[in-house]
């Protein structure tokens, strides 16, 4: 089939000089921490950082580098790096007898603080909108977490949450952050700067031309180029933004040079990137580190789930890749498709990219009418 995107915008305000905005996101060395904690979690393992051989020669690029986290901790996603990590900090600093946790997810995010807690023995409460699949809500209950399905879209679920939590005194774990409200997200960030230690280990080396990020609310988005940036300083690669065009928060907020709430109307089948508004602490991150933005629809969801799990050459392993995981990909295919873009975002045959690999088979029901090419 034929890649498409349906937006694009070429980022003013990018600039590899202003490392110090994502220095300033961790002040307290919270990477280090997390870097130093979680390893040391029961089941930890760096998960795969697999070639796409037969996709890179399909797009016309050098290497395309797949960060699988289907299979971390068994969760399925790498928000089991975040929320957990969230709870334990949380639980570091109140008796847990004292302690309820609640959050509002799509699903990935609630499962990593429902297994948090369920791992410390807190009470958890998850808030869930309408559309969320209910595969998605049982894996979550299958954690001991309480669900709360509330009508309307993700940011009606996080506004449930937040007055439940303050008529209860539960402790939110949000992985997106407003104003007064930022410690805990930026240790849910922290978090997933594991998966960025590993990236750097495993390249051994090797650089990047692009990094491609998937955002919802950009929580995922921001702490890769927080952990990254200061590192690599003015070499940071180009980062590019793919978000649905149904939850087009990114794009929005980096046109109108601020945070813009976007009002979602029709959910993505990528449920990870329905998000309508971008996290306050991810904000200056996206905003000076990011390149370019693209928008997509879920036309190319499918067929390159179906692609990751049956590949075109015996080079590279079969992959189980869920819907949000597609998206990067179907990025590099869209830009390659259209020799305008490419030239936009400096994308090439020499190009050596790194895409995130965000979830796994996270909602069976879904994923097994993918395979089956019922969706």
């Amino acid at each position: 089939m034929s890649y498409s995107y349906t937006k694009h915008y070429k980022n003013p305000s990018q600039s590899n000089s202003a490392y110090h905005i994502a220095e300033a996101l961790f002040p307290d060395n919270d990477c280090a921490t997390a870097q130093s904690i979680i390893p040391q979690w029961p089941g930890y393992a760096p998960t795969p950082l697999i070639s796409l051989t037969d996709i890179a020669q399909d797009a016309g690029v050098q290497k395309i580098f797949y960060k699988d986290e289907s299979g971390r901790f068994g969760l399925g996603s790498f928000k089991a790096l975040g929320g957990a990590y969230a709870v334990q900090y949380l639980a570091n600093q109140k008796p847990r007898e004292d302690l309820v946790v609640c959050t509002a997810t799509d699903g990935n995010h609630g499962k990593s603080v429902a297994w948090g807690a369920q791992l410390l023995g807190v009470e958890c409460h998850i808030f869930i909108h309408a559309n969320v699949s209910q595969g998605r809500a049982d894996a979550m209950a299958a954690y001991g977490a309480i669900i709360h399905r509330i009508d309307g879209n993700y940011d009606d679920s996080i506004a449930a949450c937040i007055n439940m939590a303050d008529e209860h005194d539960w402790q939110i774990v949000s992985d997106t952050s407003w104003e007064g409200y930022r410690d805990v997200p930026r240790q849910v960030m922290a978090g997933y700067s594991v998966m960025v230690r590993e990236i750097l280990d495993q390249l051994d080396g090797e650089e990047l031309t692009h990094i491609i990020l998937q955002a919802g609310c950009g929580g995922m988005a921001g702490a890769v180029i927080g952990a990254l940036w200061p590192q690599r300083k003015e070499n940071l690669p180009k980062i590019i933004i793919v978000e649905s065009d149904m939850s087009d928060c990114v794009y929005e907020s980096l046109t109108r040079d601020e945070i813009f709430l976007v009002n979602i109307t029709e959910e993505t089948m990528m449920a990870g990137l329905s998000c309508g508004e971008v996290s306050e602490l991810a904000w200056p991150p996206i905003k000076y580190g990011v390149s370019d933005v693209i928008t997509i629809n879920d036309d190319g969801v499918a067929p390159i789930m179906r692609w990751l799990a049956n590949p075109t050459d015996d080079e590279r392993p079969p992959i189980v890749g869920g819907e949000c995981s597609a998206s990067g990909l179907i990025g590099i295919m869209a830009i390659q498709n259209n020799p305008e873009l490419a030239k936009a975002t400096g994308m090439d045959k020499n190009s050596k990219i790194l895409v995130l690999g965000t979830e796994g088979n996270t909602d069976p029901d879904i994923y097994n009418k993918v395979m089956a090419g019922a969706l």
